[in-house]
């Protein structure tokens, strides 16, 4: 099974009275401290706070009216969860989400006040695919994979579907685009996207650097594991592995693979808050990260950043903005 630039323009044509098409931002100072063009990707501005609304609303608008009232369970950190949660208070169904008990309060309570069941787990010692395909087994709810799956990925997509319009509105063209990756639901659907629009664009996936299994696979060209005991601020880009789908996707079309430390993480969000006026959460910053930290090359370049979220718990971004 394969995601086509076709599935995404259907997606977008699903999601066109639902989700904000969010802005492409040029900053200059950004722009002076790499020494080229670079426009920001900002999904911190779509709706719930990130770019999951688009996968959930394109999976769950599928679901045909008679299977509704079952309902939908799935398993996030957060932001798929408020994504899944929102769709499904649109749409009228009801959703139940498997979340890690360590997840940030805000994406937790986001995920209930969107009307959802919130169902928590240690994300050290147990499954939550296993505990969400119990739930389902049991209520027949349809699974709601986080970025596995060819309708996520291709609302995913949308994301890049609308980079593509904008550059094209201001007259450029990206030479490269980094993209925050956990699964790879993201990076696929974009760089699906731009494989039939701008084929010449490198798209790297960035990650952290205790889970840089996206990175690692494309190095490899097999799906590698993180270490069980692996740490990261970045909450939201805790995957195991890479899908199996969306590996296939970015194996063949991504330029390859990125990694930050957490150190850099905070100050790429301290940087957006102070310069960009953003609030983007640990996950939704490595991709600016890299940038900052000279991972490419953006000298007389012209570069593209997706910022991805901006769920934060207040008392973390407060901690982080007065550092030194």
């Amino acid at each position: 099974m394969d995601v086509t630039p076709a599935d995404l323009r259907l997606a977008r044509d699903r999601l066109r009275d639902h989700a904000v098409v969010t802005p492409l931002i040029e900053n200059n100072e950004l722009n002076a401290r790499v020494g080229g063009r670079v426009f920001l990707k900002a999904e911190n501005l779509q709706r719930t706070g990130s770019f999951k609304f688009r996968g959930a609303y394109n999976r769950l608008s599928q679901i045909t009216a008679d299977r509704r009232g079952a309902g939908v369970v799935a398993w996030s950190s957060g932001n798929h969860a408020q994504g899944v949660a929102a769709a499904a208070q649109i749409l009228g169904i009801p959703a139940t989400i498997v979340m890690p008990m360590d997840a940030p309060a805000i994406k937790a309570d986001n995920t209930r006040r969107y009307g959802a069941t919130v169902v928590e787990y240690d994300r050290y010692r147990e499954s939550r695919e296993d505990i969400a395909r119990g739930i389902a087994a049991k209520s027949g709810a349809a699974l709601v994979p986080s970025y596995d799956d060819p309708d996520i990925i291709a609302g995913q997509g949308t994301a890049g579907l609308e980079i593509l319009d904008q550059a094209t509105e201001r007259g450029v063209q990206l030479a490269q685009l980094l993209v925050c990756c956990s699964g790879g639901g993201l990076v696929s659907g974009i760089a699906t996207a731009f494989s039939e629009a701008s084929p010449d664009t490198a798209i790297y996936a960035v990650e952290p650097e205790a889970f840089d299994d996206t990175a690692r696979s494309l190095a490899s060209g097999r799906r590698e594991e993180n270490a069980a005991q692996a740490r990261s601020i970045c909450d939201a880009l805790q995957t195991p592995t890479p899908g199996e789908l969306t590996f296939s996707i970015n194996r063949r079309l991504l330029a390859g693979g990125l990694s930050v430390s957490d150190a850099e993480v905070r100050e790429a969000m301290r940087f957006a808050f102070h310069h960009l006026k953003l609030v983007v959460e640990p996950g939704g910053a490595v991709a600016l990260a890299a940038l900052l930290h000279g991972r490419v090359d953006a000298t007389d370049r012209v570069t593209g950043i997706v910022i991805s979220g901006g769920n934060v718990d207040p008392s973390l971004f407060a901690q982080i903005l007065t550092e030194r």
